[in-house]
């Protein structure tokens, strides 16, 4: 009887042949392994649904098997094992890191409390800071339950550190440093009135704002998560983040959802209708 093994071999060694040969003979041989293929997964359907009725227990004996397991995975039949929990909320904080470490922040991971808790400690700058705080703390919930549905409660617990909050400024670490260099970025008329005009100036998204006389310019980017806020809606001069809807006071940059931080700003000045921003 053709094991395994020798199975796979002859597998390779057919597919060697194919390789070599032209696009049209390829395509006759590709349409017949999908149709073969298709027909199985009928009759693989129909086997597990009878397995079903007349017995789980064979069922997941069968599955069991890991020649059968791969067969029913390629067909998409059953789903592929999870990664364990503590393996998955770490890929969820490596994903989340960078942002928290350019802030000479960091987050790890404390304790997980089944079913469906998380415990997690802010570090560095991030632990004191009100809007790191609520960018850390908010960011990486959202990290964690993506990759982790059955998490409902994520809990940042207090590190105890001692933080200079004098040099935070309360910033997120999603908000670049401003610099002294002065740079044409708009004209005062292709800012509308009853909204915010969307510039890219060395890198840097930003935002204009006109009401009346006064022009203000922020960062594009949301304390939250960072995500855009341009295409934002615009009402009364508050502009609404499309992603998670935090709101900010245009005229002050002050955000409404979570009072005492606000947006990045810079500095800016007009001359002869043109607008000039400060950057790095």
């Amino acid at each position: 009887m053709t094991n395994l093994e020798e199975l796979v071999q002859e597998i390779n060694r057919f597919e060697a042949i194919v390789s070599e040969w032209d696009e049209s003979q390829r395509c006759v041989v590709v349409g017949l392994q999908r149709a073969i293929e298709a027909l199985h997964k009928v009759a693989l359907k129909r086997l597990i649904q009878n397995l079903k009725e007349e017995s789980m227990s064979a069922l997941r004996l069968a599955v069991a098997d890991e020649v059968v397991y791969a067969v029913l995975l390629y067909h998409e039949l059953v789903k592929p094992p999870k990664p364990p929990l503590e393996q998955r909320i770490q890929t969820a904080l490596n994903e989340v890191r960078p942002g928290l470490q350019s802030h000479n922040g960091d987050v790890e991971l404390v304790a997980i409390k089944l079913p469906d808790t998380v415990e997690v400690r802010l570090i560095g700058t991030c632990s004191n800071c009100p809007a790191s705080t609520l960018t850390l703390s908010q960011g990486v919930e959202q990290f964690i339950k993506s990759h982790c549905p059955e998490i409902t409660t994520v809990i940042a617990v207090n590190s105890g550190s001692v933080v200079d909050s004098s040099k935070s400024n309360l910033t997120s670490p999603f908000s670049p440093q401003r610099g002294s260099t002065w740079i044409r970025v708009a004209t005062v008329d292709k800012i509308p009135k009853a909204g915010v005009l969307a510039v890219k100036v060395a890198g840097t998204s930003l935002i204009l704002y006109r009401q009346g006389i006064n022009i203000r310019c922020y960062h594009n980017a949301c304390i939250h998560l960072g995500a855009t806020l341009d295409e934002g809606q615009v009402e009364n001069g508050i502009i609404t983040c499309p992603a998670h809807g935090f709101q900010y006071r245009l005229e002050s940059g002050e955000c409404v959802t979570v009072p005492g931080v606000s947006l990045q700003s810079y500095p800016l000045q007009i001359k002869e209708d043109k607008v000039f921003v400060q950057l790095r």
